[in-house]
């Protein structure tokens, strides 16, 4: 039997396992949906969607050196303030993870289908309308299954897998950027102007962030909170992988998004605007437009392997995620299982691809998929800003490998950034996500009520910031600006100021409900494992 030494995962394991997850379905569309939003603004917006999450890892990375564990992310905010808000958070994650699954499936097939040679004409019936089809579905179905199965059989096989993918995932984007620019290199298409820089007004610039993926294209940072214990030397390398995969992603997505603007022909810009130019295999199609038919074929390629690399990191994140969440005692208890020879959370995962397939069923559309994954994603992310400040107070004496310095700005920064981006998420999707969320409160209920807990009361009003912050957010959407599609009572920007001065109040309501639950002992306890 192998000992838990020879999996842990070196840096550069863990930086190609977080590429492979970063580097994936995003940057074949995120450029092209991007810039019919903002037009050549959009390169800002990523600029923008990378510090939104930055500011947010920065946080975590004290969290994750401190309890270093699979999964953590599930329970950081369960060991502040107690079940029902590291229930809300978990679930919130949960949801956003269980719609990355698919949306890379989708990606995969919504390239196949646009094959544009004689002999592929079958898979054209893959995709109609702006939509997977009956027939792609279980194509869909098809990939998700690959994804689950390849992480089935180890932590070796996985990293394997992933550091010759990853590899791929980098070429092959800067491959493209370096062939669009020197077959079709158009300065132009910037703009002579503010206007023509930003045809569309400011407001798209951030919109886009959210509503074109550029988020849910950074979002896979956790994967180095997540991988925990199997992490070696995780006071250096859990901050050092959240930095080098975060830098590298985003040079490369900010290098894509320029070749994209730049490659257009002026006159089809002059003709149709951004907005009116629709690719269904955005990277693939221009390289056919200029001639470079066997780079098409290679994007037609990479259409397979970054969606297939990042499903595959997502599904070891998902299985972790909700083998994290048993241990709270608020989901069945077979999902806490793990079976195998290497010990995996194999219940869980095939739980996640079960419900990964329904979601899928109902939301067909990419575009539609990673606004959902943004609008979760970041408000599972708001607890940690909150957690990390909460434990400088409640447990000042556990040992912190990592001290972060300037934690009394960037916690609050990143709690106001991530509140933003929910907003930029547009009504009615803001809504639809936190309801969602809020269905998952009747499954906790019942399992307190099961377990006749004394502190159901405590655990709620511990949590009662949240849930509040959440009707503000889903009010603030309904009646903000007309840009965010509200109802315009705030015109824009006073929106933003109004969602600035209200979030840093919940800010210091959440750290201040932090209390003493069980939970709390636990994560003393696996912080005394720690090594400083």
């Amino acid at each position: 039997m192998k000992s838990k030494k020879t999996k842990k995962i070196g840096l550069f394991q863990l930086v190609m396992l977080t590429l492979g997850s970063l580097i994936g379905s995003g940057w074949l569309f995120g450029s092209w949906e991007a810039t019919r939003v903002a037009g050549p603004a959009a390169i800002i917006s990523w600029v923008i969607g990378g510090i939104v999450i930055a500011s947010i890892a920065y946080n975590y990375i004290e969290l994750g050196t401190m309890f270093p564990e699979a999964g953590g992310m599930s329970r950081y905010a369960q060991y502040s303030h107690g079940p029902l808000l590291g229930f809300i958070s978990s679930w919130s994650n949960w949801v956003s993870l269980i719609a990355l699954i698919p949306i890379e499936a989708v990606a995969a097939v919504q390239y196949m289908s646009s094959w544009p040679w004689s002999w592929a004409n079958w898979t054209k019936q893959f995709f109609s309308n702006g939509e997977i089809t009956t027939a792609g579905l279980f194509l869909v179905f098809g990939f998700m299954l690959l994804f689950t199965l390849i992480n089935f059989w180890s932590v070796t096989l996985l990293t394997r897998f992933t550091n010759f993918i990853s590899i791929f995932k980098i070429g092959i984007p800067t491959l493209t950027v370096i062939m669009l620019t020197l077959s079709s290199f158009h300065t132009g298409n910037y703009g002579h102007s503010l206007h023509e820089f930003m045809p569309y007004g400011s407001a798209p610039i951030f919109s886009a962030t959210a509503t074109a993926g550029i988020v849910f294209s950074f979002n896979a940072f956790q994967t180095v909170i997540n991988m925990g214990s199997e992490i070696k030397n995780t006071k250096k390398n859990i901050s050092r992988g959240i930095f080098l995969s975060l830098l590298i992603s985003g040079i490369i997505y900010v290098l894509i998004q320029s070749a994209f603007i730049t490659a257009i022909d002026p006159a089809t810009l002059a003709k149709h605007g951004w907005s009116g130019i629709n690719f269904s295999s955005p990277f693939a199609d221009l390289a056919i437009l200029l001639g470079i038919h066997w780079l098409s074929v290679l994007l037609y390629l990479d259409a397979f392997i970054s969606p297939v690399g990042t499903g595959v990191s997502f599904a070891a994140s998902t299985g972790r995620v909700l083998f994290a969440m048993e241990s709270n005692k608020h989901v069945p208890k077979f999902l806490g299982k793990l079976s195998g020879r290497f010990h995996m959370p194999h219940a869980a995962m095939l739980t996640n691809l079960v419900i990964s397939m329904l979601m899928v069923s109902v939301f067909r559309s990419w575009s539609v998929l990673a606004t959902v994954v943004c609008a979760s994603t970041l408000i599972a992310y708001l607890t940690g800003p909150v957690t990390t400040v909460a434990f400088r107070h409640l447990a000042p004496d556990f040992k912190r490998p990592v001290k972060l310095r300037f934690i009394s700005i960037m916690a609050p920064l990143a709690f106001v950034l991530a509140s933003l981006a929910i907003y930029w998420s547009m009504w009615p999707t803001t809504v639809e996500v936190i309801i969602v969320i809020m269905l998952g409160l009747p499954i906790y209920f019942y399992y307190e009520y099961k377990a006749k807990h004394n502190d159901t009361l405590k655990a709620f009003k511990s949590a009662l910031w949240l849930i509040v912050y959440l009707i503000f957010i889903s009010i603030i959407s309904f009646i903000g600006s007309h840009e965010f599609n509200g109802i315009n009572w705030i015109h824009y920007p006073w929106d933003f100021v109004v969602i600035v001065v209200v979030s840093l109040i919940f800010y210091y309501w959440g750290v201040k409900s932090a209390k003493v639950f069980p939970d709390y002992y636990k994560a003393k306890e696996l912080n005394q494992t720690v090594k400083e």
